[in-house]
């Protein structure tokens, strides 16, 4: 039995693993290029555009309002 005087804790759910399988149907929306996965950063990378759109929760952001610019 919990004390009502003690904060609840939220624990932070690990996100889901992406869908390799999903890359092979993905091509980056400026460029219509493959894209590269970088799993240590949940990213999807274009090489040709220089932009990697964020993986959140598992799912590819492919806004190109969301990308990340490969320049710096």
């Amino acid at each position: 039995m919990t004390d009502a005087s003690e904060p609840t804790r939220k624990t932070q759910k690990p996100s889901p693993p992406f869908d390799r399988h999903m890359l092979e149907a993905l091509i980056c929306p400026q460029t219509q290029a493959t894209l590269e996965y970088d799993a240590e950063r949940q990213e999807l990378i274009s090489r040709a555009a220089g932009l990697a759109f964020p993986i959140r929760d598992g799912i590819p952001i492919m806004l190109l309002d969301e990308a990340r610019s490969l320049d710096g």
